[in-house]
């Protein structure tokens, strides 16, 4: 009995060194730790405790942001004020690099539909029909010239009518071939 009660001693030791060093573990951030355990807090002894604190007091100075403190000695730990970044040049910049490149005010119907699979092929064929559709012109023409030529010439209405009739078939029989 009298074992389990030195051990538990030990352990209620244990634990009161390890919440000390628990409470005094946010003050010393910068203390290396020794012991290979990441987990087990560092127990200092009394002569290491003491330097540290030492050590703390001297390092942990106060900074006054918005205080303005009264005695000279203070007066080292103000902290200027800083300068406001110019926000309006970096928006200005910003935007700039946002904005989208202007769009053509008139936009062709043909660019934005689908295409016919066979638009190329009438593409390259337009040019050549041109040529053969003013040639066809030019021979339709000629035709009617030769028909009001004829009629002139020719008093007899039955005979216009007859060769009106042979032209036709004439021109139905070339779009056929």
């Amino acid at each position: 009995m009298s074992d389990k009660v030195g051990s538990l001693e030990l352990e209620a030791q244990k634990r009161r060194d390890r919440l000390k060093g628990l409470r005094k573990a946010p003050t010393d951030h910068n203390a290396p730790s020794s012991s290979s355990d990441p987990e087990a807090p560092e127990i200092p002894t009394e002569n290491e405790s003491t330097e540290t604190t030492a050590d703390a007091q001297s390092a942990t100075q106060p900074k006054f942001r918005s205080y303005i403190p009264k005695s000279a000695e203070l007066q080292e730990n103000v902290i200027e004020k800083a300068a406001p970044l110019d926000v309006d040049g970096m928006v200005a910049d910003q935007l700039e690099a946002a904005r989208p490149e202007t769009l053509p005010d008139d936009v062709e119907l043909t660019n934005l539909a689908p295409r016919k699979p066979d638009w190329d092929l009438k593409r390259d064929v337009a040019k050549s029909l041109e040529r053969l559709d003013r040639r066809t012109q030019r021979a339709v023409a000629e035709l009617i010239r030769e028909r009001l030529a004829l009629q002139k010439d020719t008093a007899d209405l039955a005979e216009a009518v007859t060769y009106g009739a042979k032209i036709q078939e004439e021109q139905a029989a070339a779009d056929e071939w």
